[in-house]
C-alpha cells in the first residue's frame, strides 16, 4: 500500500474516516478482504498470498492497521520478516493506542523498513521504523493527514504536495447516508503533469501500479463501515467489507 488518507475529527459521530490506495506487482497474488487467519481470530483483511500476510487488517475490537513500505525498501529482503504480520499483530489489539505500545516494543531490525498507521475510534497513530532499534510512535493530529512511503504531509513527496491540498478541500464523505463519491473521485485520480510520483492512483508501468483501494469509517458508538474495491479505483466498483 502506498497511499493512506485519514481524517481524525474528535467529538464528530464518524471521527475517523481513511481512504487508501493500494500499489504492488501486478502478479503479486492478493485476496480481498476476509477473515483469512486462524491465528487471529476475528480479524478481517487483505491477503498477500506471497507471504500470508496482510497490507490492512481490521480487527475485532475495531482496531485498523495499515503498512506501507519506506522508500527504497520494496519487496522481500533475504534474513528480515515479511512486514504484513505487523497489520494482524496490531489490529488484533484491544485499541490502537495498545497496538501502538505493542509494535513500538518490537526490534524494527526485523523487518524492512516501513510505516504503519493504526486506527480506531479514539484517534489514530503513526508508526516509523527504519531497519534498527525501535518503532518510533506520534499520534495523527486533528485534521487530515496524508501518509506515503514518506512521513504523515510530508511535502517533499510529489504526491502528497499534489494532493494534500485536494483531498482538503473535497467533501468529506458522509458514512450515515453511503456518501463516500468526493474521496472516490480523488482516489481514481491518475493525473501527474508530467512527474508519475506525483500520480495517486498509479498506471500500470512495468508490472507494478495501484490494484485495490479502500474506503473505512470509525463511527463514535461502535460502528465500522469498510468499502473495498478489487481493481483501480475508477475501474472497479466499492463494495461493503462490513
Amino acid at each position: 500500500m502506498c497511499t493512506l488518507i485519514l481524517l481524525n475529527r474528535p467529538d464528530h459521530e464518524w471521527p475517523i474516516l481513511v481512504a487508501a490506495n493500494r500499489d504492488e506487482r501486478a502478479d503479486r497474488a492478493w485476496d480481498a478482504p476476509a477473515a483469512w487467519w486462524a491465528d487471529y481470530p476475528g480479524v478481517i483483511g487483505g491477503r498477500d498470498r506471497s507471504a500470508g500476510g496482510s497490507w490492512m487488517a481490521l480487527g475485532p475490537n475495531g482496531v485498523l492497521a495499515a503498512a506501507l513500505n519506506r522508500a527504497g525498501s520494496l519487496g522481500p529482503a533475504p534474513g528480515k520478516r515479511s512486514r504484513g504480520e505487523l497489520p494482524l499483530m496490531a489490529a488484533n489489539a484491544e485499541t490502537a493506542e495498545a497496538a501502538m505500545e505493542a509494535i513500538t516494543r518490537l526490534d524494527a531490525g526485523a523487518w524492512r523498513p516501513f510505516n504503519l498507521v493504526v486506527a480506531d475510534q479514539r484517534g489514530a497513530f503513526y508508526i516509523e521504523a527504519l531497519g534498527e532499534g525501535r518503532p518510533q510512535a506520534t499520534a495523527i493530529a486533528p485534521g487530515l493527514s496524508m501518509v506515503t512511503s514518506h512521513p504523515p504531509n510530508d511535502e517533499s513527496h510529489p504526491r502528497t504536495r499534489r494532493h494534500l491540498p485536494r483531498f482538503r478541500a473535497a467533501a468529506a464523505p458522509d458514512p450515515a447516508l453511503g456518501d463516500w463519491r468526493a474521496w472516490e473521485e480523488r482516489l481514481a485520480d491518475d493525473s501527474h503533469e508530467g512527474d508519475l510520483a506525483a500520480t495517486l492512483k498509479v498506471p500500470l508501468l512495468a508490472g507494478y501500479g495501484t490494484v485495490s483501494a479502500s474506503l473505512l469509517g470509525f463511527g463514535a458508538t461502535g460502528e465500522r463501515l469498510w468499502r473495498f474495491c478489487a481493481a483501480p479505483p475508477g475501474e472497479g466498483v466499492f463494495e461493503g467489507v462490513m
